[in-house]
């Protein structure tokens, strides 16, 4: 059965088209009651289903938050995710998703997506980046999302801004102190390993992984303790299992103890299965902390030491759930960091 039109409920109420709209799409502009009521009638009666975006546009908001993320299979992104969806539902809004795999370009195609659906604000959850080869994409972005909010959107965006955006009406950035919170995990580390640390980072360029970075060496030469190495691979589980593999074999061919860094819980676990692939054993062999503290660290053994970051909140943040622009979060050890007995390191 073809759905019913606007003019058939029109007609069938008695009204103008303009007043059918006015009732049925949201209209600021009600009409008397009782026209009101013959135009809902005669809709329930044909079974009328209202255009979506015929009422975005009398009520000039579409009900719709964007959220853009590099990868909702990441259990990072989807509890920030699950934190948009909560302020969404307390907004009276809906959510619509894009996974972008970390692309600048895929972003900027996603936000003007979101902006040609009329949607009333955008999220971006993922790390910026500084690399040449972003450079052009991260132009078209930050110019897209600027005639966004020159048009009335309001962007959140998780951790730094987007590069090169020069907008500040409707723009708000979650901050989050990578840094920081990453200098007090490598304090800590260095106050019960003599061993030698390892950081596996993201690719250079990446302002999330970097952060950390060189939170950790600071909070290292704080201690009094030489800098980590570092080796840069994917900012993902496998990019942390391509870095374990190399890693085992240096562990076992050498039997050199290592205190392991990964700037990420996924890369963390990624290193940790490698090793075991290999007949590295955490922490009998090495050991190994993470960052963020995703959910499914629970089902994890040994138990990852890592920095707990309150992700949801996070969310519910970046989608204006609450005033405020920033967080906080903890160092948690576990595990996975403990130093066997006996062990001098």
């Amino acid at each position: 059965m073809a759905a019913s039109t606007l003019s058939e409920v029109a007609r069938l109420a008695g009204v103008s088209l303009a007043t059918a709209s006015r009732v049925l799409n949201g209209s600021s502009r009600k009409p008397a009651e009782d026209i009101a009521d013959r135009v809902r009638q005669a809709a329930d009666k044909l079974g009328y289903v209202p255009n979506a975006q015929a009422q975005a546009l009398a009520k000039s908001s579409s009900g719709l938050i964007g959220l853009i993320v590099h990868d909702i299979a990441d259990p990072y992104f989807s509890a920030i995710a699950r934190g948009v969806q909560g302020a969404a539902r307390e907004q009276n809004r809906m959510v619509l998703l894009a996974s972008t795999s970390g692309s600048p370009a895929e972003e900027r195609e996603a936000v003007a997506a979101f902006a040609a659906r009329r949607a009333d604000s955008i999220v971006i959850a993922g790390s910026r980046s500084a690399r040449d080869e972003d450079a052009l994409a991260n132009a078209g972005l930050a110019a897209e999302l600027d005639r966004y909010c020159r048009n009335g959107g309001h962007v959140g965006v998780v951790g730094h801004p987007v590069v090169g955006a020069s907008t500040t009406e409707g723009y708000r950035v979650v901050e989050v102190p990578n840094e920081e919170l990453a200098a007090d995990l490598a304090r800590e580390l260095a106050d019960s390993h003599d061993a030698g640390f390892v950081v596996v980072a993201g690719p250079e360029g990446l302002f999330t992984s970097d952060d950390r970075v060189i939170g950790f060496q600071r909070g290292l030469a704080e201690a009094g303790r030489p800098a980590a190495e570092v080796i840069r691979t994917g900012f993902n589980r496998a990019g942390g299992y391509d870095a374990g593999l190399a890693l085992a074999e240096r562990i076992t061919s050498a039997k050199d103890r290592l205190c392991i860094f990964a700037v990420n819980d996924v890369m963390a676990i990624g290193v940790t299965a490698a090793l075991r692939s290999k007949g590295v054993w955490i922490p009998r062999d090495a050991t190994i902390a993470g960052f963020d503290d995703i959910e499914t660290l629970r089902d994890f053994r040994p138990a990852l030491s890592t920095v707990f970051l309150p992700l949801e909140e996070i969310g519910r943040l970046a989608a204006g759930a609450t005033e405020g622009g920033s967080v906080t979060g903890s160092v948690k050890l576990r595990r996975s960091t403990e130093v066997p007995a006996g062990d001098p390191a």
